[in-house]
């Protein structure tokens, strides 16, 4: 049971640094729904486009404290769970077959409340225990903003 949902604005900028130094660099502004699930528990989803790549997936950060697991799901599936400190393997499911991912977590921070929050999340991955690169995602969540008229009208 969820004591609150409410839509919200998800401004996302991820950073991808190869092993060879290239460094490639999305943001993304989306709608989305902000629940409040138990206790200190969160979870942020939302329907990838085009832009990302994963058109037909819904992504699901679920915040709890000391740990974020993303979850997506439809034409990809997958599951990462961030930890700092710790490495993770999951599954990655692609339609062209599966990869085993290691996540190794140096940040996993989220500050939410009513209003919206933040997640800062940096982590190396490997794929088949094969370094490829570093990652980050910084992520605002905040309420739309309701659009007023025109002074004098």
């Amino acid at each position: 049971m969820y004591s609150m949902e409410k839509p919200v604005i998800i401004s996302i900028r991820g950073t991808q640094t190869l092993e060879e130094g290239a460094e490639d660099v999305m943001e993304l502004v989306t709608q989305g729904v902000l629940r409040q699930e138990e206790g200190e528990a969160f979870s942020l989803s939302y329907v990838e486009s085009e832009l990302t790549g994963l058109e037909g997936t819904t992504t699901t950060f679920h915040i709890r404290p000391g740990q974020i697991t993303l979850h997506r799901e439809g034409t990809l599936n997958s599951e990462m769970i961030f930890q700092e400190g710790q490495k993770h393997f999951s599954l990655y499911e692609t339609p062209y077959g599966g990869l085993m991912l290691g996540v190794n977590t140096h940040r996993a921070k989220a500050r939410f409340g009513a209003a919206g929050g933040s997640l800062s999340i940096r982590y190396a991955l490997e794929v088949d225990s094969q370094p490829i690169g570093e990652n980050a995602f910084e992520i605002q969540v905040t309420e739309p903003q309701l659009t007023s008229p025109a002074p004098g009208q």
